[in-house]
């Protein structure tokens, strides 16, 4: 099969790293891919990924059998849609079910309405009523801009004072721009933060291996939010317990509720979850594999990602056993100083190989290829990823893999899986 991967980050890097591996997979292409992906895939620069007759054109171009979605943008854009139209199968799902990404005020209201446990809220698009509501509620609190952030209109605030000045920041100052023409603002919920994304055909819903972001930029948790410095999988405050209780009372019904609204959601769901006293809630749903959740969920898949994609397209996905392998695995991100603020780029990478001769995969998530050499082009540019029958064994090994990587003013969070850890200690 020709297998067409649409994305240039890390996330993008590691499902072309692992649909490379499927017998099914003749010839993969990326657009525009990185030049991480450039050693398992052809990379196609130029095309603009939200131009969606331009990679309907290129996939018919190339004859392809399968394309499969990275980022959000071109799913909110209705790509899924065109590639139907034209006859072509894609992995990921429509324009109308990935507003449940798209719009936070649509996911909440469409969880209120179906009972799916999450934060309490309200939405705004008057600066002043958002700005009395948080008078009113106190802090800490939440403040989301409705569209898409890149993963960064989110601002959890601590004090009355940042969430005011959060209010200001993205209605008033449109620091989101569009996106934060209205916003969702929610209570505070305590505890741990896990992922849990699944694959569905619209029917059935097989969860992944779950998972942990790390979002602040600095070690301890302190700093500003990113679109994620690292994680690991599995997540132990996921116990198999929670793993079945949010697929009974979250996944499920989310997929019902959608195709009761004739809406049907077909390809990967991320749920966002926090776990409460009260249980699994959910903080977020993507229409997406995350990232950096994916380069640490994939390599623990032991079953044919190309198979799994194409059940979910055609609605078989209650015919396969999928496998995944025990053991653990870890991401750091090497990013660029100054992220998620401003940074420079073009800086050259230096011991790409080594790290890989020290058993660590290095996914490329902001890079570019200068000259012969491999430079940096974003604000995260590296995911080094480790494989361990322990956590532990897994972060020391990954980090054995950042050691041997340089490049001007890269930075990382030394703590990767700390909560993983003091959670193991304390058993």
């Amino acid at each position: 099969m020709n297998i067409l991967v649409i994305g240039s980050g890390g996330r993008e890097h590691t499902l072309a790293w692992k649909l490379a591996q499927s017998p099914l997979a003749t010839k993969l292409y990326a657009v525009p891919g990185n030049p991480g992906m450039a050693e398992v895939a052809t990379c196609i620069p130029g095309v603009d990924i939200c131009d969606n007759a331009a990679l309907v054109k290129l996939a018919q171009d190339k004859a392809i059998d399968l394309v499969v979605v990275g980022p959000e943008v071109p799913l909110t854009n209705g790509v899924v849609d065109a590639m139907n139209a034209a006859g072509i199968k894609a992995f990921g799902p429509t324009r109308l079910a990935a507003e449940l990404e798209g719009s936070k005020s649509f996911s909440k209201n469409l969880m209120k309405k179906y009972g799916i446990p999450t934060a309490k809220y309200e939405v705004f698009t008057n600066a002043d009523e958002a700005r009395a509501y948080v008078e009113k509620e106190g802090a800490p609190i939440v403040i989301k801009a409705d569209g898409l952030a890149a993963g960064k209109g989110v601002i959890v605030a601590m004090t009355k004072e940042e969430a005011l000045e959060a209010v200001h920041e993205i209605m008033d100052d449109a620091a989101f721009g569009k996106a934060g023409s209205r916003v969702v603002i929610e209570e505070f919920m305590d505890g741990e933060e896990a992922s849990l994304l699944a694959f569905t055909d619209g029917r059935t819903i097989v969860p992944m291996v779950s998972s942990q972001d790390h979002k602040r930029a600095y070690d301890g948790d302190k700093g500003p939010n990113t679109g994620g410095m690292g994680t690991y999988a599995p997540a132990p405050v996921m116990t198999k317990e929670l793993v079945a209780e949010a697929t009974e009372k979250i996944l499920k019904p989310v997929i019902a509720a959608m195709a009761k609204e004739g809406r049907p959601y077909k390809g990967c769901l991320y749920a966002g979850l926090m776990i409460t006293d009260e249980g699994p809630k959910v903080v977020e749903f993507n229409a997406r594999f995350g990232d950096p959740e994916t380069q640490v969920v994939l390599p623990l898949l032991e079953s044919d990602l190309v198979e799994i994609m194409l059940a979910c397209v055609d609605g078989t996905l209650s015919d396969l056993d999928i496998k995944w392998s025990d053991g653990a695995a870890v991401c750091v991100v090497m990013a660029s100083g100054g992220y998620p603020k401003s940074y420079q780029k073009g800086f050259a990478i230096d011991g790409l190989e080594k790290a890989k001769a020290a058993d660590t995969l290095v996914f490329h998530a902001g890079t570019a290829e200068k000259d012969g050499a491999v430079v940096t082009n974003g604000g995260r540019v590296l995911g080094v990823v480790a494989k361990a029958p322990t956590v532990k064994e897994a972060v020391d090994k990954a980090y054995k893999g950042v050691a041997a990587i340089t490049f001007q003013d890269a930075f990382y969070r030394k703590d990767i899986a700390h909560r993983a850890l003091e959670r193991l200690q304390g058993k």
